[in-house]
């Protein structure tokens, strides 16, 4: 974005006194290494190149003076894994992650956790290093074209070519990384700029007069009465309500504000994959995850409710694969959230609101109270407690071979709920979220829409660095680390007590279910029982003072006890049952009523064979 100077948008005059470094004479690279420092934040990940020179030397000298809060700069095996970081990062703080790689492989390399931090709403900002000025666009060495690739992915793009717009630049990155709907924002930064001298000012952020008239008009909007006496006469009517809660909530810290409402008029709560932990797993109103591969209770449990209340949910395939018979009973559906797009894009409702999601629960339990609100749903909560201990989460629980859930179960019993996990993706994902609890948000880290296997190693590191004082242990399967292994390394080498955990059964779990279920069991491409990698060597290899592996079922319980309780990296390999398999499943495009709940898990339909997925279906 290119602006003339008179266009800066510059502090007002009631502003707080001028920056300390205001009038400083300053290189681009040193404005930028300021600006991070201003923003709060607290570490960096990256790896250095041609093209990011500067910045990296001006991050080497801002750490260098004693008088100044340090950014450590935290260097992975790869670009992708700083991309995570950074990720993983904002996903457990809530704050900005920020990667700084160099130009060409360095920038295409984060592609992926960019559109991956697009698709679950995650605020990042990602700093790549550019060929000079003068040779964009001539094919230069190491030159990519940043703003085409990321301009589809990232949820904005700048291209700095005017040294002076620099600062304002970066401290608009930054609001639009964490305003509104969270995404990621790119900026590429040519190696001149960076080298660029001029006087640092110390304020100004681009004038963005869309932007932010949509965001000031989202975050006006309050629920007033009328719209509140809509939704409480709808929720008169019900005798079944139910809360379906998805990263929106996360993502808008409005879980607080959630449970008082859910706890005020005794609704229960239903979670995707990303507003695990909006509600504490623990709590009678918690009734999991729901699904293609969510709680055979909660997805029941949406088909019986007569009233649905999406808050921060979007309707995705894997909740509503088939949206015209997702909570088939219910007669009425209401939707909060902050992104106008997502009203009706899915499924009609009766009621919306846009609006941010704290400020809204708020007003809606404030008006249910202050209008003695109140309905008898005993018999509704107890059908859901009935559903919970009827159609519970099982497995083979007297075979010889060890179970991922049984492993799962182990580590939950110490850990209580309380510490950060991160996932891979894949069956050991799914598992991870159907048997373990989240007590509170931002313990759940995982790759929810865009499902990057490699995620959960880099994203537990950057969780490490954002909560140092947190349990964190990357939940993987083999073929899912395979992808980021390199990152092992980055564990030892600043010492964290990262705890990682690889269930390992010898191939691609979750496509060879596929297989098995759709493809009459010819295992294309799936199959790794031939590979040779060692992972216990690999992690000792790597300098971890705890690597073992765990292929007895008697040795579960002690030696994941003796796994949580080490104090530095540890890491264990799991030799599970290899036909372990993830259950319920709903195929795609088909109903709850069509789900599969497989040889453990009670059933309240006639089983069915699984329908094979249509061409235009999601894998």
């Amino acid at each position: 974005m290119l602006l003339a100077k008179d266009e800066l948008t510059m502090a007002p005059n009631n502003s707080p006194p001028p920056h300390p470094f205001a009038g400083r004479t300053m290189t681009g690279a040193e404005m930028l290494v300021q600006i991070l420092a201003d923003e709060g934040v607290e570490v960096l990940f990256g790896y250095s190149g041609g093209a990011i020179l500067p910045t990296y030397d001006a991050v080497f000298v801002h750490n260098a003076d004693v008088t100044r809060p340090p950014m450590p700069l935290i260097v992975p095996a790869n670009e992708q894994g700083a991309g995570f970081m950074a990720a993983g990062y904002a996903r457990a703080t809530g704050r900005v992650g920020v990667c700084i790689v160099t130009s060409g492989p360095g920038a295409t390399n984060t592609v992926t956790p960019v559109r991956d931090s697009l698709a679950d709403s995650i605020p990042m900002v990602v700093i790549c290093g550019q060929v000079p000025t003068g040779a964009i666009g001539t094919d230069a060495f190491q030159e990519a074209p940043v703003s085409t690739l990321m301009g589809s992915v990232a949820k904005h793009v700048f291209l700095i070519t005017d040294p002076a717009r620099l600062e304002v630049t970066v401290r608009t990155a930054f609001e639009i990384a964490r305003t509104g709907r969270p995404g990621p924002v790119v900026i590429d930064v040519p190696k001149d700029v960076q080298n660029w001298s001029g006087v640092f000012v110390g304020e100004g952020v681009l004038p963005l007069p869309g932007y932010r008239a949509r965001l000031a008009q989202v975050e006006a909007r309050r629920l007033d009465s009328a719209a509140c006496a809509a939704f409480f006469a709808m929720l008169g009517e019900s005798r079944r309500p139910m809360l379906y809660v998805g990263g929106g909530v996360v993502a808008g810290e409005a879980s607080v504000a959630l449970r008082e409402f859910s706890d005020t008029f005794g609704i229960p709560v239903v979670t995707t994959l990303m507003g695990i932990g909006a509600v504490d797993t623990t709590s009678e109103r918690a009734m999991r995850m729901l699904g293609m591969h969510g709680a055979a209770f909660a997805n029941y449990a949406v088909d019986d409710c007569d009233f649905l209340i999406a808050v921060g949910a979007r309707f995705d395939d894997r909740v509503a694969g088939d949206p015209k018979r997702f909570a088939k009973n219910a007669r009425h559906v209401a939707h909060l959230d902050i992104d106008t797009s997502e009203i009706n894009k899915v499924k009609t409702v009766s009621w919306s609101h846009v609006g941010l999601l704290p400020e809204a629960l708020t007003a809606l339990t404030a008006y249910g109270r202050a209008s003695a609100f109140s309905s008898d749903w005993s018999d509704w909560q107890a059908h859901c407690a009935d559903l919970r201990r009827v159609h519970a989460m099982n497995y083979d629980r007297q075979s010889d071979l060890i179970q991922p859930y049984y492993v799962i179960e182990e580590i939950n019993r110490l850990t209580k709920g309380e510490a950060i996990i991160a996932t891979g993706v894949g069956q050991h994902q799914m598992w991870a979220a159907q048997y373990f609890d989240f007590r509170s948000p931002r313990l759940w880290l995982t790759s929810g829409s865009m499902g990057t296997m490699g995620f959960g190693l880099p994203a537990a590191i950057g969780a490490q660095f954002g909560c140092p004082n947190r349990l964190v242990i990357d939940i993987d399967g083999d073929a899912s680390i395979r992808m980021n292994l390199g990152e092992l390394e980055t564990v030892t080498t600043y010492n964290l007590p990262v705890k990682v955990v690889v269930l390992n059964n010898f191939g691609d779990g979750m496509v060879r279910q596929w297989q098995k279920l759709f493809f009459k069991g010819r295992m294309s491409a799936s199959d790794k029982s031939l590979h040779k990698k060692d992972f216990v060597k690999a992690a000792q290899a790597d300098g971890y003072p705890w690597a073992k592996r765990l292929d007895c079922k008697a040795d579960v319980p002690t030696m994941i006890e003796e796994f949580i309780a080490f104090p530095g990296p540890a890491f264990l390999e799991v030799i599970i049952d290899p036909d372990a398999g993830v259950y319920p499943m709903v195929g795609p495009g088909q109903p709850y009523e069509a789900m599969i709940t497989g040889d453990h898990i009670v059933s309240r339909n006639p089983a069915e064979s699984p329908r094979p997925p249509g061409a235009s279906e999601m894998f």
